[in-house]
C-alpha cells in the first residue's frame, strides 16, 4: 500500500433514481469523480444483506450480497422490468434519504417480477454461479425462503425439525419452496454479476475497493443456523453468551451487541477452516479488507445470554496471531486494515504489530479531553507510516457536527494544534482534512460528508440508536467539479 488517499461512502449513500444507492450508472459516475479527484481508494463498508435495523453489521449472511444494490436500470435494460413499472413504485420522496420500509415493500416485488421473467434456470452463467457458490449459497437461499415462509420469524423460532435441520425437513422445504429458493439464488447471481462489473471498472480506472468484514455474525443468520457448531450455543442452539463492550466513560452500561460468540477451540481444531473461507472470499471480492473490531481476536467481551446490559460481562482470550499466521500460510499475503479502535491494551497493540496490518487513527479522537492518555495516540505527529488515518468513521459525528458538540477547551486545543485561530468554524473541516492528509499515515480516508462540510443530520450511523441510521445519501449536485478540483489539489499537495 503506497501513500494514497480515498473516500468513505457506503454504496447505499450513492445518488440513484430508485430510492437507494446501488450499482447503477451513478456508481460508475462516482468512480469517475474519484479518479478526477486523485483518489485511489473507495471504502464501501459491508455489502451484505441487512436485517432489522438496516445495519450492514447485522446481516442475514456473511457471504451474500445486498439485493437492494441490484440496479433496476440494468434489469430494465435486460427487458425483465419496464421503466413504467419501476417509476410506478413509491421509493420515498427525498433524494438525500433512504426510506427502508418503502424499499422493502417496493423493491422486492419488482425483483421477484424480474426473476419470474428471466428464465434464469436456462442461463449457463447462473448455473455455474450456483455450483461454484453452493458451499454458502445453498444454505443462504433456503434460509431466506424459510424466513419468508414463516412470516419473517427468527430461525430459532421455527418448528424444531427445520430449526435443527433434520434431514427429512431440509428435503421437504427444499422441494416445497423450490422457486423461492431459486429466487434468492437469482438475486445473488445478479448482485455479484453487477458488483463484479463495477469493481472491474473501478480497478481499470485506478480505484481500489476497500471492503469490510465484521468480526461477528448475527444470531438470526444463515451462518448461525447452518453452522451452530462454530458458536457458543447450547443443546437447543441458543446462545450461552453474546458479544458486546464493557462500560466505559462513553457508555455507563456498556454496549450489548447480542451476536453469538465463537467457539475458538473448535476453530483451532479445524485449522480455522470457516474463517479461512471467509477471508478468502473477502480477498476475492475486495482489493483491501478492513477487519472490524480487531481487538476481539486478542480478547473478546462475553456477556451472559439474557443480560439486560453489558455490565456483567467478562473478558476471554481470542485466537490471537495464530489465526492470521494460519491465514497467511494458506491464503498468502493480502492488504488488510485492522480496526484497532476503542479500549486498546498492550496485547492488542502487540497483535497489530505482529500481524503487520496497518491500524486506524481517527482525528476526532485526538482532542478528547476525557481520554487524554489515549488521545495522544491519535495526534498526527505520533503516527507511524503503517496506519490509516480517518477524520472520522461511519460511526462518528461528521467533522462539522463534531465542532458543534465539543467543549470550548477541546476546540481551543484543536485550533492550537492546527495553529489556526481565525478560520471560521464552517470552513474548518478542510483544515482538519489537510491535517490528516499531511500526516505520515500511508493511507488517508475521508468520509464524503466531511469534504462536503455537512452536519450531524447527515452522519451515517450513531451507535446504540435506531431509526435514523444508514439513511443519508449524497445528491448528484453535491458532487461538483469545484469540490473535485479542491480534493485533487490537496491530494497532490500532500503527495497522495
Amino acid at each position: 500500500m503506497s501513500r494514497a488517499a480515498g473516500v468513505l461512502l457506503p454504496v447505499t449513500s450513492l445518488p440513484s433514481r430508485y430510492g437507494i444507492g446501488c450499482f447503477s450508472r451513478s456508481a460508475y459516475d462516482f468512480v469517475d469523480w474519484l479518479k478526477g479527484a486523485g483518489q485511489r481508494y473507495w471504502q464501501i463498508l459491508p455489502i451484505c444483506p441487512t436485517s432489522y435495523g438496516d445495519s450492514p453489521y447485522s446481516s442475514f449472511s456473511t457471504f451474500a450480497g445486498n439485493p437492494y444494490f441490484i440496479s433496476l436500470e440494468a434489469l430494465i435494460g435486460e427487458g425483465v422490468l419496464s421503466e413504467a413499472e419501476c417509476d410506478a413504485v413509491d421509493f420515498g420522496g427525498h433524494a438525500a434519504d433512504i426510506d427502508y420500509e418503502k424499499m422493502y415493500f417496493g423493491r422486492y416485488p419488482l425483483l421477484r417480477r424480474a426473476y419470474e421473467r428471466s428464465d434464469i434456470s436456462r442461463n449457463e452463467a447462473y448455473q455455474r454461479f450456483v455450483q461454484e457458490n453452493a458451499w454458502w449459497l445453498s444454505d443462504y437461499a433456503l434460509f431466506m425462503a424459510l424466513k419468508d415462509f414463516f412470516g419473517g420469524k427468527c430461525w430459532y423460532e421455527w418448528p424444531e425439525d427445520i430449526r435443527l435441520r433434520w434431514g427429512y425437513a431440509m428435503d421437504y422445504y427444499r422441494r416445497e419452496l423450490y422457486f423461492d429458493v431459486e429466487f434468492h439464488q437469482y438475486l445473488q447471481f445478479k448482485f455479484f454479476e453487477q458488483y463484479g462489473a463495477l469493481k472491474d471498472y473501478a480497478n481499470r480506472n485506478g480505484v481500489k475497493i476497500v471492503g469490510d468484514i465484521p468480526i461477528y455474525v448475527a444470531m438470526d443468520s444463515a451462518d448461525t443456523w447452518a453452522h451452530p457448531e462454530l458458536f457458543q450455543l447450547d443443546e437447543h442452539n441458543m446462545p450461552v453468551a453474546v458479544a458486546g463492550c464493557p462500560p466505559d466513560g462513553f457508555a455507563a452500561d456498556g454496549q450489548l451487541w447480542g451476536n453469538p460468540l465463537y467457539r475458538w477451540e473448535y476453530h483451532r481444531q479445524t485449522g480455522y477452516a470457516w474463517w479461512l473461507s471467509r477471508l478468502w472470499y473477502c480477498h476475492r471480492i475486495y482489493d483491501v479488507t478492513r477487519i472490524d473490531h480487531f481487538r476481539g481476536f486478542d480478547e473478546y467481551y462475553a456477556i451472559p445470554y439474557g443480560a439486560k446490559t453489558a455490565a456483567g460481562g467478562h473478558w476471554e482470550k481470542g485466537p490471537g496471531i495464530d489465526l492470521f499466521r494460519c491465514a497467511e500460510e494458506n491464503l498468502g499475503w493480502h492488504e488488510m486494515i485492522a480496526e484497532d479502535l476503542g479500549y486498546v491494551t498492550d496485547s492488542v497493540r502487540s497483535l497489530v504489530r505482529e500481524s503487520g496490518f496497518p491500524g486506524m487513527k481517527v482525528l476526532e479522537f485526538a482532542f478528547d479531553s476525557r481520554d487524554t492518555g489515549a488521545a495522544s495516540d491519535y495526534l498526527p505527529h505520533n503516527y507511524s507510516s503503517n496506519c490509516v488515518v480517518y477524520t472520522g468513521t461511519h460511526d462518528n459525528e461528521t467533522l462539522a457536527g463534531w465542532f458543534d458538540s465539543i467543549s470550548e477547551e477541546e476546540m481551543a486545543m484543536a485550533r492550537r494544534y492546527l495553529r489556526d485561530a481565525h478560520t471560521p468554524k464552517e470552513e474548518l473541516h478542510m483544515s482538519f482534512i489537510a491535517l490528516a492528509m499531511r500526516s505520515a499515515a500511508r493511507l488517508c480516508i475521508v468520509p464524503l460528508q466531511d469534504y462536503l462540510g455537512l452536519d450531524n443530520s447527515c452522519r451515517t450511523n450513531k451507535p446504540s440508536t435506531i431509526g435514523t441510521n444508514w439513511r443519508w445519501r449524497v445528491t448528484e449536485d453535491q458532487l461538483t467539479d469545484a469540490l473535485q478540483a479542491t480534493i485533487l489539489e490537496m491530494t497532490r499537495t500532500y503527495g497522495r
